[in-house]
């Protein structure tokens, strides 16, 4: 019987060309989970014919085979645009999830699905890891819609001014090797930046200024004039916020009638609408992408030669005493990285890449040959989704050029969680190896620093390179706000997000049982269209993992 099985499923295969091996599988088959190798046409042929003859022979009517594809099925994922003629939906058969995450993991897609259905962005790829150990990697959608090529956990994407992180690394060890002072005037490493003047004041622009957006040197903005109206309505909007808040709660302590409130909302209207007749350009949101210094593509050789686009123009502000978000702020950065270590900025990247097992990180060059690089979109004024054009981004690599996947953003996440832990634990012999940055370096990065805000949570504050949302609880039995450091990014093209979720190191060790860090959720989350916000949803992924790790 077996002999006549294996002549009909070598009847059924298609001839082989040429006197080579005999191919195990079709060389476009996949492995899907519950399908064993699907693609193989003559191969699943062959199968079905010897198992219908068994049956038949068995005198039992053939049986379908559980779970098999018909011929005009196919695994697909969720439309990725308003548009589905478009953006036709992307094959993909995601690994089954570990048991204890699979709720968490189910939950997440469903989430990311709904995100990316409602900006309509091509792809967006997914990696998180609890405790260390990555548990979830997936691609939803396209890293190239011309060419189908779905997005997967190897897709290489923009990850924008997370790239400011990476570039902390750098100054962080320069700092802890004694290279560097964070508090002198940069001009001592790079004095072909100009000593400035505010108000007809010398001032003083430092490492450390730098690194929290506190220098005073400009944004994509140059005209002072409307970043300062800017910040103006953003701390007048808020102030009001405040204040309608108490005069709500005041309300209701006193129990104030139906017709207060309703008075009260009549004139929170007309002052609105008061406010925005007297300037309309106040009420609207500032699109950092209208700006055409995202679109130079123009190329530059080293980071002091990039420093004419900016050292020449005026501080906004008395260095210290104001908030101004700078990713030209970061190539100054460079230029002081390159100096006080002398080599070139991106050789001494790639070295902290090299020690931190980041194999897919690189600056962003259009020549070279990146492996799995996805394309990049925008949708136009009509509504149709397009490529965006294309940018040099070598005078911003600092602050915002490098290109790399979710899998090394979790390797760099972890090895930043380990050592801002380790010095937490009790290590009396020694079993514990040092983080890559000393914990008493993690926890000056991690320390939020006064003046500042960060943009993307408002709970929050900038602190060096990362925004850090403190732990926090008013109330017995309440909201309970987490302690998490995060940066999100935002490019031409692409928009993206790393989230530290740190575990509570009040666990009592001993020699026999060392709670290993890292412990926490990370979570990234990175996307080819721009203008995409990921830190809430981010957050909400951690919290997700976080909540079956302690189930």
């Amino acid at each position: 019987m077996y002999r006549l099985l294996g002549a009909v499923a070598r009847r059924a295969m298609p001839p082989e060309s040429g006197a080579g091996p005999r191919r195990r599988h079709h060389p476009r088959s996949r492995w899907t989970p519950g399908h064993g190798w699907a693609g193989g046409l003559g191969l699943g042929l062959g199968l079905a014919l010897g198992a219908k003859l068994v049956s038949g022979l068995r005198g039992a009517s053939p049986a379908p085979s559980p779970g098999a594809p018909g011929p005009d099925e196919s695994l697909q994922g969720e439309p990725l645009s308003p548009v589905p003629a478009l953006l036709p939906r992307a094959q993909s058969a995601p690994p089954p999830p570990p048991e204890r995450f699979a709720r968490a993991i189910e939950s997440s897609r469903d989430l990311l699905h709904r995100i990316k259905d409602e900006v309509g962005a091509p792809g967006i790829v997914v990696g998180v890891s609890v405790d260390g150990k990555e548990v979830w990697s997936e691609g939803l959608g396209y890293a190239d819609v011309e060419n189908r090529v779905p997005c997967k956990p190897e897709t290489v994407m923009r990850i924008a001014s997370i790239s400011k992180s990476l570039t902390m690394v750098a100054i962080a060890k320069l700092w802890e090797e004694g290279r560097l002072d964070l508090d002198i005037p940069v001009q001592k490493y790079v004095p072909e930046f100009p000593e400035k003047e505010y108000e007809g004041e010398k001032v003083s622009v430092t490492t450390r200024l730098l690194i929290s957006h506190l220098s005073g040197i400009r944004h994509y903005e140059k005209d002072m004039k409307k970043v300062k109206e800017e910040k103006a309505y953003k701390a007048l909007k808020k102030m009001k916020e405040t204040m309608e808040f108490n005069q709500e709660k005041d309300w209701k302590e006193i129990g104030g009638k139906n017709n207060e409130k309703g008075d009260f909302a009549k004139a929170k209207m007309e002052q609105d609408s008061e406010t925005k007749c007297r300037n309309p350009k106040l009420g609207k949101k500032k699109n950092d992408f209208e700006q055409d210094e995202l679109y130079l593509k123009e190329k530059f050789e080293n980071s002091i030669e990039s420093l004419r686009l900016f050292k020449n123009d005026p501080l906004f502000f008395k260095p210290g005493s104001q908030f101004l978000y700078s990713t030209f702020g970061y190539s100054l950065l460079a230029a002081v990285v390159e100096r006080a270590s002398g080599q070139k900025y991106l050789d001494y990247m790639q070295k902290i890449f090299h020690d931190l097992d980041m194999v897919t990180t690189v600056q962003e060059e259009n020549e070279p040959m990146i492996y799995n690089r996805a394309r990049f979109y925008v949708y136009n004024k009509k509504g149709r989704l397009v490529n965006t054009p294309y940018v040099d981004n070598s005078y911003k690599w600092a602050g915002g050029g490098f290109l790399s996947t979710v899998g090394d953003l979790l390797k760099f996440g972890n090895a930043m969680l380990y050592g801002y832990q380790v010095g937490m634990v009790k290590n009396s012999n020694e079993k514990l190896l040092p983080g890559y940055l000393k914990p008493e370096t993690m926890v000056m990065i991690w320390t939020p620093v006064p003046n500042t805000e960060m943009s993307w949570d408002r709970e929050g504050k900038y602190a060096m390179a990362w925004g850090v949302v403190e732990k926090k609880q008013i109330y017995g039995s309440c909201r309970q706000q987490r302690h998490y450091a995060s940066h999100t990014g935002g490019a031409v093209g692409a928009s993206s997000v790393l989230l530290i979720l740190p575990e509570d190191m009040e666990v009592e060790t001993t020699d026999h049982r060392i709670a290993i860090p890292p412990r926490g959720v990370i979570v990234t989350i990175i996307c080819n269209m721009q203008s995409v916000g990921l830190n809430s949803t981010a957050l909400k992924i951690a919290l997700e993992f976080d909540k079956d790790k302690s189930d």
